[in-house]
């Protein structure tokens, strides 16, 4: 099977007996749009693709923890007798995000501006505290319970799809993207992409109410989760050839992934009479509508009209070089060489309004991508078309190299208290 997503023109072999017993062969062409056949589908358990990710989640998980036993000496003074609790080694990942759902898991939506944060997260720190006390504790364990079961999906999807080599890639150039440590913070980033990427997975394999089921449950984590309408209305069309005469009653199981939403809002409207209280509340903290673009170009011109190694200019720096990479890798799912088949263009059409949606409520100040860099690791195919082009080896290192160092350079900057978006 092929490592890159291009339509595969490799040739089936069907066989016939002849008259005297001999098996001629006749090559026909495959199809790439047809459907593929499940006895096609490489067989792996979910164990075997536990078993295949482990080593890289241990890897990067390791190197987190290293990385947060150094970064005390990032807070403390050069030749200093000072020495910090043991505790010190988790609560210097309580930052930001994670003191709102901590606040929202002890108290409620006690304040309306808090319903910018949607509630399955906390809820599960609350759900945890029989057993967890500290919420932040649970949220890390929450958190790094999900990435675990996120790279596990994720490798098990993309080895149905393309192959296993593309598959292992995918799961290392995700795990390793700059912002990639905050699946292990108390975020909801990895709680968000394993219920998108277990709604995905049923979708592909036409398990539609299943899917409906955990994109309610993506819905209420992340407010980006009903996007997944997307890919559930190609994905449904597609497989039933896109003939309104084949549908059936399954199709009402898309509304499910809306529901999530449509609950979030009803308890809105109980608590603050106001539906849409969740989107009023982003003002709150800075953000307002834009069309896709502006905030790239915004930032931009942050870059151009300050000194070079001025804050503002390498911190937008930052934002822009991340998204604009990731921008790139949505572009070229749909067209060059690394495009995806239309069987799989439920994919690039995910990323695209996933890429879109994340660029249209930039925050109102000199920094117009901040928080964006950490959103869109959750536009899982960038990293599938990304993993195509890592078959070349030169490519491969040198992403690994730039991307790592940046990883731990950002990982440092947050654990040592700096503003990290």
């Amino acid at each position: 099977m092929s490592s890159q997503p291009v339509e595969d023109t490799s040739a089936q072999i069907i066989t016939q007996a002849g008259p005297h017993g001999e098996v001629p062969s006749q090559k026909i062409p495959f199809v790439p749009d047809t459907p593929r056949p499940i006895e096609d589908v490489p067989q792996l358990t979910w164990y075997s693709a536990l078993k295949h990710i482990f080593s890289t989640y241990v890897a990067v998980h390791l190197a987190f923890c290293v990385t947060t036993v150094f970064s005390v000496l990032f807070i403390m003074q050069d030749f200093s007798n000072t020495t910090f609790p043991l505790h010190t080694l988790w609560t210097v990942w309580q930052r930001k995000d994670a003191t709102q759902f901590r606040n929202i898991a002890l108290l409620g939506y006690a304040d309306w501006w808090r319903t910018a944060f949607f509630p399955l997260f906390p809820l599960l720190e609350r759900g945890l505290r029989p057993l967890i006390d500290s919420p932040y504790i649970g949220g890390m364990v929450i958190a790094d319970t999900a990435g675990l079961g996120m790279l596990v999906v994720l490798y098990r999807l993309v080895y149905e799809d393309f192959d296993k080599e593309r598959a292992l890639r995918t799961i290392l150039y995700l795990s390793v993207f700059p912002t990639a440590f905050f699946f292990a913070a108390a975020y909801s980033e990895s709680l968000f992409l394993c219920l998108s990427l277990l709604s995905f997975y049923a979708m592909r394999r036409s398990n539609w109410w299943l899917a409906g089921i955990f994109g309610c449950l993506a819905s209420l984590t992340r407010s980006a989760g009903i996007l997944l309408l997307v890919p559930f209305a190609y994905e449904y069309l597609y497989q039933h050839q896109f003939n309104l005469r084949k549908m059936r009653v399954d199709v009402l199981s898309g509304g499910l992934i809306a529901l999530g939403t449509g609950l979030f809002a009803a308890y809105c409207y109980y608590k603050f009479h106001d539906a849409l209280e969740f989107s009023h509340a982003q003002s709150m903290w800075g953000r307002a509508f834009a069309f896709p673009g502006v905030a790239y170009f915004t930032a931009c011109k942050y870059v151009v009209s300050t000194r070079p190694l001025s804050f503002v200019a390498l911190r937008n720096i930052l934002d822009i070089v991340q998204d604009f990479f990731v921008l790139l890798l949505v572009i070229l799912g749909f067209v060059g060489p690394w495009r995806m088949p239309r069987r799989l263009l439920s994919y690039s059409l995910y990323a695209l309004v996933l890429y879109a949606f994340f660029q249209m409520f930039p925050i109102s100040n000199p920094y117009p991508l901040t928080s964006i860099p950490r959103y869109l690791l959750s536009i899982f195919p960038a990293f599938i078309v990304l993993a195509g082009i890592g078959k070349y080896r030169g490519f491969h290192l040198n992403y690994l190299l730039i991307s790592c160092s940046l990883l731990f350079f950002t990982l440092l900057q947050f654990l040592s208290g700096h503003w990290v978006t």
